[in-house]
């Protein structure tokens, strides 16, 4: 594979999904609002561009690795975006999670532009983006897709392929993000419950690991609540932002999500005292008469 992308946005997934791009010998340009970031990657044999629209003038397919809507917003239409220097022709990938009603709009809005657009929400984490091994749940014309195959499986394990349209791959990605939001919260009530009782938290957290009442981010996050490590791979603000999303969709047909406002309440807790840019696995600070374990 010998195609020229650009990636946007090389935080804890961007980062690993260029890294996979280049290994598959891709020639990859980047961007990030730190140039301290792209410079590095640079050294290890990219190319670092000044801005998105620098990156769009030597760039056909385009991956972006931003937080939300409003920071695609800006990569794509802001001073110095890339919208106004793609080709016709030329593919936008988006991997954030957005509401599915913005992703289907921006879609109609670059292909005004002669641009092709692939929906392609992401997850896995940082570990998995670097492995190659993430998941993306994409939606899109055959057109973005004959596009960009072959680079979806540069950088993912699973490339699930949803619709031929925008919106499909948005909305299961904030299906998945209600399950992660509600599995982290509800990791952090039993691990806090445990504390309170006096359980040994490296005990349970074995036992709990072992059997039928484990998830995937029960073993994941209360491994950094044991470390006392909440150095934010994926930040409290996340899951204030990705269940408010969650919840926007629902209210939109009326339909009740009542493990999901809870669990969105309680990183509104966490967020609001202070604990918004720690890792999501700090919800648990919100409880009260409990002591956390202590950095060894």
């Amino acid at each position: 594979m010998t195609s020229t992308v650009g990636v946007i946005g090389l935080g804890a997934m961007g980062s690993g999904m260029a890294r996979s791009l280049r290994r598959h010998s891709c020639h990859v340009h980047v961007f990030d609002v730190r140039p301290d970031v792209a410079q590095a990657f640079a050294e290890e044999g990219g190319v670092a561009c000044a801005s998105p629209a620098e990156l769009a003038g030597q760039c056909d397919i385009i991956v972006s690795v931003v937080v939300n809507a409003a920071q695609t917003e800006s990569v794509l239409f802001g001073e110095g975006g890339c919208a106004s220097a793609m080709k016709r022709g030329s593919v936008f990938v988006m991997c954030s999670t957005v509401d599915p009603n913005w992703s289907i709009a921006l879609q109609a809005r670059l292909e005004a532009l002669g641009i092709l657009y692939l929906d392609a929400p992401i997850s896995g984490g940082a570990a998995k983006a670097a492995s190659g091994e993430m998941t993306m749940m994409t939606s899109g014309t055959p057109e973005a897709y004959a596009a960009v195959g072959a680079l979806l499986d540069a950088m993912a394990g699973k490339v699930y392929r949803l619709g031929d349209a925008a919106g499909a791959g948005s909305k299961v990605k904030i299906i998945n993000q209600l399950l992660a939001g509600v599995h982290i919260a509800a990791a952090a009530e039993a691990m806090a419950l445990g504390l309170r009782e006096g359980v040994d938290p490296a005990a349970l957290y074995e036992v709990i690991t072992h059997s039928a009442g484990n998830s995937w981010m029960f073993e994941n996050r209360m491994a950094h609540v044991l470390a006392a490590d909440y150095t934010p791979l994926s930040a409290v603000d996340i899951f204030v932002k990705d269940l408010g999303l969650v919840l926007d969709m629902a209210r939109a047909s009326k339909f009740p999500l009542p493990l999901s406002s809870t669990a969105h309440q309680m990183f509104m807790q966490a967020s609001t005292a202070g604990f918004a840019r720690e890792d999501d696995s700090a919800v648990i600070k919100i409880f009260p008469g409990i002591e956390l374990p202590k950095k060894p």
